[in-house]
């Protein structure tokens, strides 16, 4: 590697459609090469099995999070993709897609790629420097619940600020808030280039990093080089990274800390029980659910794996994959949420493991 590789760091808020947008990526020509990484809150991945991996493709999974610790862990990813490389273990990449947790604050990410940043504490990261550079930054809005959360949350609207391009995903489900979704993100970010991902012209090859270009800071707004420099910048704490990860990000406008629960089972589910399950996750508005993903076995039939998604209220329709991503077949769901009632919730899908006729009701 003579010269530095261009890193695109994909983000945007919990359930904005960041997944989604990585897969059609991954699907463009000049993304054959590309190696990738994906960032998921909390202790189990899940969106690793759901997105698709070329053959000689490159991909890395860090769990937890990641904006807590953000030059340790990219810099150390990064570093492990170079060695590889240099190891001749995977085919040599031109390019790394970064996809962060959804509730990432990008100041701590950017920092650690950018020139001027953290300061380098080893040979690794001077490694890093020399072999990579921040180029491009892209994040996903929801048009339908995005200026709702963007009142909220701090880091969805600094995702926003930070990004090169602002992708606006489900115009589809909210075509009406399409042009109000678009008025917020230039509000926060009037130099950003603004797509949508739902129009016919949408060309995702224009989101793709380049190998000659480094990404400004000082072509943002005001906001992102005192965000960088640390002055009123969050500090975070960081706790340890348990199957109930609990992270308070102190964000003005936050009820609550946000957590993510982690449920699985070894055996099939009763397909009726787990409808009744979803419906109560998302049908409860005080239960505090930001996100809700996984793979569930189902008994009907377990060895086509039903995939689950919900953003807060809205649960999309699951659908079912023709295998296994791999060789782990258990049911995994993960919740995330501020203030969420773990114990009740716990209780509720232990009872859909046992194939009891589930006995919560109005309890979250």
């Amino acid at each position: 590697m003579s010269h530095t590789l261009p890193v695109t760091l994909l983000t945007g808020f919990l359930g904005s459609g960041k997944t989604t947008l990585l897969n059609r990526m991954l699907a463009d020509p000049g993304m054959q090469k590309a190696a990738v990484v994906v960032n998921e809150f909390g202790s189990v991945a899940i969106d690793n099995d759901l997105v698709h991996k070329g053959t000689e493709r490159y991909f890395l999974t860090t769990t937890g999070c990641l904006c807590c610790n953000a030059t340790s862990d990219i810099r150390t990813s990064l570093y492990e993709l170079n060695d590889m490389v240099v190891a001749q273990a995977v085919p040599r990449f031109d390019r790394v897609v970064i996809e962060t947790t959804g509730l990432a604050d990008p100041a701590p990410i950017v920092n650690s790629l950018i020139p001027g940043g953290a300061p380098a504490l080893g040979l690794r990261d001077h490694v890093v420097a020399r072999r990579f550079h921040l180029s491009r930054i892209v994040a996903t809005l929801d048009t339908e619940l995005g200026p709702k959360t963007l009142d909220s949350y701090v880091e969805a609207r600094k995702q926003l600020a930070f990004a090169n391009d602002i992708v606006m995903t489900k115009g589809d489900l909210m075509p009406d808030a399409v042009e109000q979704s678009c008025a917020r993100a230039v509000e926060l970010n009037p130099h950003a280039h603004l797509h949508d991902a739902n129009q016919p012209g949408f060309a995702v090859a224009s989101l793709i990093g380049s190998s000659s270009v480094s990404y400004a800071p000082t072509e943002r707004i005001e906001d992102v080089a005192r965000w960088l420099s640390g002055e009123g910048h969050t500090h975070h704490s960081h706790h340890g990274h348990h199957h109930d990860h609990k992270h308070d990000h102190d964000s003005p406008n936050r009820h609550g800390a946000v957590s993510a629960l982690h449920l699985s089972a070894d055996q099939p589910l009763d397909p009726k029980a787990v409808d009744a399950f979803l419906s109560a996750m998302t049908g409860q508005r005080h239960a505090g659910l930001l996100r809700m993903k996984g793979l569930l076995a189902l008994a009907d039939d377990p060895s086509r794996p039903m995939v689950v998604h919900a953003v807060q209220h809205r649960l999309y329709s699951p659908f079912r994959l023709e295998g296994w991503p791999n060789s782990d077949n258990r049911s995994r769901l993960m919740l995330i949420g501020a203030d969420m009632p773990a114990e009740p919730i716990r209780r509720y899908f232990a009872s859909l493991v046992k194939r009891n006729r589930p006995w919560w009701r109005g309890a979250i």
